[in-house]
């Protein structure tokens, strides 16, 4: 039986899930607010885990493609003391591939491949337990209906609230990303510092870390515990914690998705470049120089749903990766995102009739929940450590990752 199957979001999790669909000879229609695959940046480069997404990928028929994409030598690692000391330096090794590198582009290309995508469609709406399904209004005005809507559309989802009253709260921690060009040629220094994958240093309630991309392109992203309105607070400084009572995929070498695209203006970037800067003041010139080379700052806070919430089952609709478990970002999201939509495909693709299609959704949705929940208490005590007031804490976490 042919079902009608929305999938609200075109990131990595409802690709993967549209994907391993369309494998198994069943289709789905991916609607996406973006009006273009190109649009707007993807942000920084994806690991993607053996265990979770290279799996999911298995699962897609698209292994072999992401190998010939991917870089093993983005698993490199450096982390580096505040006066620029070399405390820790993992290469990988020849034959490494527990988590290589792919840029967000290069993947949602990947993925996009011969589905049906409706680009320009972003939702307003969704309403469940209408006489003909699931009801599906859009921002042009249209809407649609459904057997089965995939809200896969990240932190501020728009499908969440049919299946739950929880929103989104701020952790503590803001990242202001900004990115270097052409670094190899432009910079060999910072080049040099970064090495083949990512440079980290951490100080008290604060870190930097700097991100190769394919093609000498970095991302660099600033973490530290501020108000949430520090960056409109006149002052520029107030607020901020700095010490001793405090209390991301850049944090482990992983993805970083906020849920926050808003960034200044290039006046408002400057300033925000400054105040940045303010707080990094006195840590060795090379680390600071990634903050002076970068363009394009954008102001991330981080948010989070609570670990462990729950929601309740309901026919029609169902969520994946960010839009169902949002956690801080340390390399896992993108993965168990990934994952969970290759594991809802298979499902779905094997129900026979609307019983059992509700049937299988709700037991995946059971799976998910138990597994997304212990990430959730992984990833919250990992953002406490490695934006703490003691920065051994952050490279004791990294220790105790490469250890495992």
């Amino acid at each position: 039986m042919r079902h009608r199957i929305a999938v609200i979001g075109a990131g990595p999790a409802g690709l993967t899930f549209a994907r391993v669909l369309h494998r198994h000879g069943h289709s789905a229609t991916v609607f996406e607010r973006d009006p273009a695959p190109d649009a707007r940046p993807q942000g920084g480069a994806l690991d993607l885990h053996k265990g979770l997404g290279q799996l999911a990928m298995s699962k897609a028929g698209l292994l072999a493609e992401f190998q010939a994409l991917s870089r093993p030598e983005g698993q490199a690692m450096r982390i580096l003391d505040t006066d620029g000391t070399v405390l820790r330096d993992w290469p990988p090794g020849p034959d490494e591939d527990a988590n290589p590198e792919i840029d967000r582009g290069q993947l949602r290309d990947l993925l996009l491949g011969p589905l049906d995508v409706q680009w320009g469609r972003g939702v307003t709406e969704v309403v469940p337990g209408t006489p003909d399904g699931v009801l599906v209004r859009f921002a042009d005005g249209r809407q649609e209906t459904f057997d089965l809507v995939v809200g896969a559309d990240g932190a501020w989802s728009r499908v969440r609230p049919a299946v739950s009253s929880v929103t989104p709260h701020y952790t503590g921690v803001t990242t202001v990303e900004t990115s270097i060009d052409d670094v190899d040629t432009r910079h060999p220094g910072l080049a040099r510092l970064i090495g083949d994958g990512s440079v980290a240093v951490y100080g008290v309630n604060r870190g930097v870390v700097a991100q190769r991309n394919s093609g000498g392109h970095v991302k660099v992203y600033a973490q530290f515990r501020v108000p949430l309105d520090w960056h409109t607070n006149p002052d520029g400084r107030a607020g901020v914690d700095t010490g001793l009572d405090a209390g991301l995929d850049a944090g482990l070498g992983g993805d970083i998705d906020t849920g926050s695209d808003a960034g200044p203006g290039p006046a408002g970037a400057e300033a925000l470049r400054s105040r940045v800067l303010a707080l990094f003041d006195g840590w060795s010139a090379p680390v600071l120089d990634l903050l002076h080379h970068g363009t394009a700052f954008v102001h991330r806070p981080l948010y989070v749903l609570p670990v462990g919430h729950t929601r309740a089952h309901v026919r029609g609709v169902t969520l994946l990766g960010d839009a169902a478990h949002l956690m801080p970002p340390l390399g896992l999201g993108a993965n168990l995102a990934m994952l969970e939509g290759a594991e809802l495909a298979e499902a779905v693709a094997a129900a026979s009739g609307p019983d059992d299609l509700d049937k299988v959704v709700r037991a995946f949705e059971e799976q998910m929940g138990e597994r997304a929940g212990k990430w959730a208490k992984f990833t919250t005590a990992g953002l406490e450590r490695l934006v703490s007031p003691d920065p051994a804490d952050a490279v004791a976490l990294f220790d105790e990752v490469h250890a495992s």
